[in-house]
């Protein structure tokens, strides 16, 4: 099976990552990868793909930064004699960003199915350009791979078929699982001059917020407040900072400004956070996993399962709500190690068995399973059998990629799993991605 995987903006990096590690273990399946360049900061790029050990892209389209037209016509135009020449099984796409519409659109115009992971996601407005990206890509991909329950429900409401929709788990929380002890050895806290429970954490980049003065003006004066009790660091967009060069007369000696930070830093640097602030939906679900309070500084959110919990706050963009002391609302709960269901397979196991697939009623045996270890150094983690996220996704594109009776052998420690239709294969994934049980072809 020969896939072609992609991969164009920071938030792709972290989930298309644990896809590529698990596919460099697996014999009969190969991948090119396509970095389209929409992201093109040597610290939210490069310093990504050297940190996570992602391989290094076989094609990088460099369409760089533009108007959301003229980036995905940019990248359409450079993605199709790719396809053309490369004629995959499949073309993978990750995420909500420009370069996932847009490779999509031009895979399924010219006939090769696409795979959309963590589909299925809605803010419900179409006002923000992801969103339409992501109502668009899921309507003309062939599979959908959805991280949480809501989403397929989701996807059924647009009448989208169920045997389109796997449920796989969180790659981006596979990512992370497999991360965070080694993200511990990191110097940020040091560097920044800050200590563990005795900062906040501030993200903002979304055009809503910061290209729109009359409300980055209002955060602005929601984080003045908030620096005065409590030191707020700020890894800056290269959007925001153009934002920001227009704010010159405010005084903030309590927020401390950084350049944006590698995956590696900046985990560590949420982990150990008394609150985060962001207008991020992917950070939303990282503090979720590791037990952080987090104020989500937008009106709507794609991702509403971890506020379900008590976990995550919402603002409406203004200085009263934002200045709350959030972390002394916040329920008690162990910062560390704590995994409140949110509707993700990680964070529903990972109490447990720090693994991102949902629970079954096989638990007993999946225990028996010799570990299965790897992480972003692409040999070894103290995770054992992180990464089912990732095992999901290519046991179900291996097997709708051939005829329903085709075997597809995926290696699971010293079992393997035997995968027939896409019907079977379906009742495995809800079940946990199949962790070494099997699913005997129709007919035998």
């Amino acid at each position: 099976m020969r896939l072609l995987a992609v991969a164009g903006a920071r938030p792709n990096f972290m989930k298309i990552a644990p896809l590529m590690w698990e596919i460099e273990r697996r014999s009969g399946v190969s991948a090119c990868l396509v970095h389209t360049g929409q992201h093109y900061d040597e610290r939210m790029s490069q310093l990504f793909f050297d940190q996570l050990k992602i391989p290094k892209p076989d094609f990088n389209l460099q369409v760089g930064s533009a108007s959301h037209a003229v980036q995905t016509a940019e990248v359409m135009q450079r993605f199709e004699p790719i396809v053309n020449q490369q004629r995959p099984d499949a073309v993978v796409v990750v995420g909500d960003v420009n370069s996932t519409l847009a490779c999509t659109l031009t895979a399924v115009k010219l006939g090769v199915p696409v795979a959309h992971i963590e589909a299925g996601l809605r803010s419900f407005d179409r006002s923000m350009p992801e969103e339409i990206n992501r109502i668009l890509t899921d309507a003309i991909s062939h599979w959908l791979f959805v991280s949480e329950r809501g989403a397929m429900k989701h996807l059924r409401r647009e009448g989208i078929a169920r045997e389109r929709v796997h449920f796989v788990g969180n790659l981006m929380i596979d990512t992370l699982l497999a991360c965070r002890q080694q993200s511990e050895a990191s110097p940020v806290l040091e560097q920044l001059q800050v200590s563990s429970g005795g900062y906040a954490v501030l993200t903002l980049h979304r055009p809503a917020n910061v290209d729109e003065p009359a409300v980055f003006r209002e955060l602005l004066t929601a984080v003045e407040r908030l620096q005065r009790e409590l030191p707020v660091v700020f890894p800056v967009h290269p959007r925001t900072r153009k934002a920001l060069a227009g704010e010159t007369d405010r005084r903030m000696p309590n927020l401390k400004l950084t350049d944006p930070l590698g995956y590696l830093d900046f985990l560590k640097l949420m982990a150990h956070a008394r609150v985060v602030l962001t207008d991020s939906g992917g950070i939303q679900e990282e503090t979720t996993v590791l037990g952080v309070p987090c104020l989500t500084l937008r009106s709507n959110t794609e991702r509403p399962s971890p506020p379900n919990k008590g976990r995550i706050a919402w603002s409406a963009c203004s200085p009263a709500a934002s200045s709350q002391p959030v972390w002394r609302r916040s329920p008690t709960v162990e910062r560390r190690g704590a995994f409140p269901s949110c509707g993700t397979a990680a964070q529903r196991s990972a109490p447990s068995t720090s693994c991102c697939r949902p629970p079954h009623p096989t638990e007993a045996m999946s225990r028996e399973l010799p570990p299965r270890r790897f992480s972003c150094s692409g040999r070894a983690c103290n995770s054992d059998r992180t990464g089912t996220a990732a095992i999901g996704v290519l046991c179900a594109v291996a097997v709708c990629c051939r005829a329903a009776r085709h075997r597809c052998h995926a290696a699971l420690g010293e079992r393997s799993l035997v995968v027939g239709d896409a019907d079977a294969v379906r009742a495995a994934l809800d079940l946990g991605t199949a962790a070494g049980r099997v699913c005997p072809v129709p007919g035998e």
